[in-house]
């Protein structure tokens, strides 16, 4: 933030007095550096007013709208009330946050199609609730119906709409749909009907494994997206669309697999708030994996015969002896999935459920679900090319906040970007290099030895930290693209590159089609190092000849 204000006063050279000083700096800290343009919605499900209170004030200004569980359906079909608190209401509305209670059968199938074939007197019955509470809407939640339900549950949250007041919410959470199943619990959403009645679909984006599942993502990337695909082919618009992140994880006892205990007493894929997940494995000792594919984190550890046995939560069963595996999100694999959100251009997100997730999440939610992945590049000149690098998956940060653009490229940055900007291929599974057998980047670096994009230093050595310098990179770019460009190596205007130049050909090639540019000063600086902002732009110039 003070490099904001910096930037911003010396930049127009103000000559400011104090009061005016005071009103910038107070408007910088206490107001956002960009539109919430994005619309970010939460369940809240366990606890009371004193706890969702709490819950909501630790999202820093981050959510548009709470669902409580106000509405339960009962065994007949009917409307129950729960705990609905005029304080809370007033409460949110004070804080500029709209509430619009879920309606949900929690899976109890029966009570789902009971209240459906009276869905004229339930509708009567919601519409009148949300009047008399002040409510901002209604949210549909029912689910474990099947297809036959289908036109009936339309048609329901079609009298919805027609009795609520335009101005005030109707939205549905839908089951996700990856594989386009018209069949099943799945089969009983009708994507296209419902999203003309409904102000969006709440897509439950989460759930991939479940209790009783073998051990996987709770929502992987593949996942999510293939069910934004789905809905979009359904005709939902985008700007309809919320795609739900989970706050919880699930953990297998992989003993318990082949087990003949009840099933109450099993641990197989029993769910596990993110903000309980990290001090139980920390207990354990357990080993910690991202799942790139998936963008999932997974861990596993063993829990012996005279271990201390936890408890996943203050009623559920201890944990017994056994090897275990936990799939569950973390700020990396949050951020990368809120990423989809301004791919395909949604709505935004709902989350389940609010008070279950790790509350540092909240100190960058809000920039990631509106395209601010990191911290460290707002006003920097690459910006934009940085960006373009990150949403097209060649360049990551350094962490789930910072990009460090000024830091120097190392040699295996570089490999990995090209490698990921090229999607290049291994085609050799014999290793060459004998310094990088523990690397992070060990398969990238042999990828892009093989195709001839950089070699070692000798002796059979890569020095995958040794960091780049100008001529490096303009060589390794060139064997990349010498057979595409057009423009000759003959001209040369810089005064510190000859013939004699081990990458003349490269530098004063690329150079002649405006890839590298040099100083005013009539240089080129071959050994001046290469920054990963430098990279990103360079990407941005160089992937015109790839389209």
């Amino acid at each position: 933030m003070e490099g904001v204000y910096t930037y911003l006063v010396m930049k127009n050279k103000l000559h400011l007095r104090r009061p005016i000083l005071l009103l910038i700096i107070y408007l910088l800290f206490s107001a956002p550096l960009y539109a919430n343009t994005r619309f970010n919605m939460s369940y809240l499900y366990l606890g009371n007013t004193n706890t969702y209170i709490r819950h909501v004030n630790q999202t820093k200004n981050s959510l548009n709208l709470v669902s409580p569980n106000y509405f339960d359906i009962n065994d007949n079909g009917d409307i129950e009330t729960n705990n609905i608190d005029d304080y809370f209401i007033n409460e949110m509305h004070r804080k500029g946050i709209k509430v619009v209670p879920f309606v949900s059968n929690h899976w109890n199938k029966e009570a789902g199609i009971k209240a459906l074939e009276k869905r004229d007197e339930l509708s009567s019955k919601l519409a009148y609730m949300v009047d008399k509470y002040q409510l901002d809407g209604i949210h549909i939640d029912i689910e474990g119906l099947n297809e036959n339900s289908r036109d009936s549950f339309s048609n329901f949250v079609k009298q919805l709409r027609n009795k609520i007041p335009m101005h005030k919410e109707v939205s549905v959470a839908v089951a996700a749909n990856p594989k386009s199943w018209n069949k099943g619990w799945q089969g009983m959403y009708d994507y296209t009907a419902l999203s003309n009645y409904a102000d969006y679909l709440m897509i439950m984006t989460y759930d991939e494994s479940f209790e009783g599942s073998n051990p996987n993502s709770v929502a992987s990337i593949t996942f999510i997206e293939n069910s934004i695909k789905y809905a979009i082919k359904e005709q939902v618009p985008s700007n309809k669309i919320v795609i739900g992140i989970p706050f919880y994880g699930r953990i297998w006892n992989l003993d318990d697999v082949h087990s003949t205990k009840p099933d109450n007493k099993k641990i197989l894929g029993k769910s596990i708030s993110l903000n309980k997940v990290h001090s139980l494995l920390s207990f354990y000792n357990a080993s910690y994996s991202y799942d790139f594919a998936k963008k999932s984190m997974k861990a596993t550890f063993t829990v012996n015969k005279y271990d201390i046995k936890k408890n996943l939560y203050s009623w559920g069963v201890p944990l017994t002896s056994g090897k275990y595996e936990v799939w569950y999100e973390n700020s990396s694999s949050i951020k990368e999935k809120l990423r989809l959100v301004q791919k395909y251009n949604l709505k935004g997100t709902g989350s389940w459920s609010l008070g279950q997730e790790n509350s540092s999440i909240w100190n960058d939610y809000s920039y990631w679900l509106n395209g601010k992945y990191f911290s460290d590049i707002n006003y920097h000149w690459a910006e934009k090319d940085i960006l373009n690098a990150y949403n097209n998956n060649w360049m990551m940060g350094i962490s789930s906040v910072l990009f460090a653009p000024d830091n120097n490229l190392t040699r295996a940055e570089t490999v990995v970007t090209l490698v990921r900007a090229l999607n290049l291929k291994s085609h050799n599974n014999t290793p060459y290099f004998n310094d990088i057998n523990n690397h992070w980047a060990k398969k990238e670096i042999e990828i892009a030895y093989q195709h001839n994009l950089i070699n070692g230093k000798g002796n059979n050595k890569f020095y995958p930290e040794d960091e780049l310098c100008r001529d490096e990179i303009a060589q390794i770019l060139y064997n990349v693209l010498q057979n595409k460009l057009y423009n000759t190596y003959k001209s040369n205007n810089y005064i510190d590159i000859t013939k004699a130049h081990w990458a003349y050909n490269a530098i004063t090639s690329m150079s002649n089609s405006n890839i590298f540019n040099g100083f005013q000063d009539n240089t080129f600086r071959p050994k001046d190092k290469v920054t990963r902002a430098q990279m990103a732009s360079l990407l941005s110039r160089i992937s015109t000849y790839f389209n």
